[in-house]
């Protein structure tokens, strides 16, 4: 089984750059998309279904902005749209989907880096995610958590590590969530598979970064312990570019 994330940064966007064809051209099972920045009555469903997925969409209140959708070709026995928390599921942030023997949660992180209290408020979440993750794990052992963080885990994972202007997104605080998320009984795929290897899933527009792959990698496909022993694989696609973030894909054997 192929599972995919995307940052699409406007779905409508990537789908201009013939996002959709890649997609099945890749023969990708599940795909989470972050930013969609689409709400669910601009959305004809059978657009996805003649392509052969189902599609399931958690879109924020403000037009434009935020959301994420995730599609499947096989259906879900379960979709819950959201934390059950207000102030993030407004802006779209989470959306579960509940397969036979496993869950796969897409989840857009909050970016801190429009101000600091933004960054607050993206340590809020995240202390709320791991609580929310936390029950989760004791109806489903098995879960994929996927989607864009918005946080460089290792030095290993920005083009400048040794940068002294703190910005949200490798910051200590965030960081050291990353660390007690991972001792919690999850794995970062990509690292599972390749510890050394530095490669990004995101670069600024300005620049050039991207073509002088000045980028951070922040877009993540996670799996519980139980999931671990079962991944084949993990690709990051910087080219074609569909967006600044690039997609992720796991191959698993689920």
């Amino acid at each position: 089984m192929k599972i995919g994330t995307f940052n699409a940064n406007g779905i409508r966007a990537a789908a201009k750059k013939d996002f959709w064809s890649w997609v099945i051209k890749q023969n990708i099972d599940i795909l989470g998309i972050q930013e969609t920045k689409i709400q669910e009555n601009q959305i004809n469903p059978m657009e996805y279904e003649m392509m052969g997925y189902n599609s399931y969409w958690h879109s924020a209140e403000k037009k434009g902005y935020s959301s994420v959708a995730t599609f499947t070709r096989q259906k879900p026995i379960n979709v819950v749209k959201g934390m059950g928390i207000e102030k993030y599921d407004r802006e779209g942030r989470v959306l579960r989907t509940d397969f036979d023997g496993f869950s796969v949660v897409n989840v857009y992180i909050p970016s801190g880096s429009s101000g600091e209290h933004r960054h607050e408020f993206k340590m809020e979440f995240l202390k709320h995610f791991m609580v929310y993750l936390d029950e989760l794990r004791k109806k489903q052992e098995n879960l994929i958590v996927l989607g864009d963080y918005n946080i460089v885990h290792t030095r290993l994972d920005i083009h400048n590590p040794d940068r002294k202007d703190n910005p949200s997104g490798y910051r200590p605080d965030e960081r050291a969530w990353l660390d007690q998320f991972y001792a919690s009984g999850f794995n970062d795929s990509f690292r599972l598979i390749y510890p050394e290897e530095i490669l990004f899933s995101w670069w600024s527009y300005r620049a050039g970064s991207r073509q002088r792959n000045k980028g951070w990698r922040i877009d993540y496909i996670s799996v519980t312990d139980e999931l671990k022993d079962k991944i084949k694989d993990v690709k990051v696609y910087k080219d074609p570019v569909f967006s600044d973030h690039c997609p992720v894909v796991l191959e698993i054997d689920i």
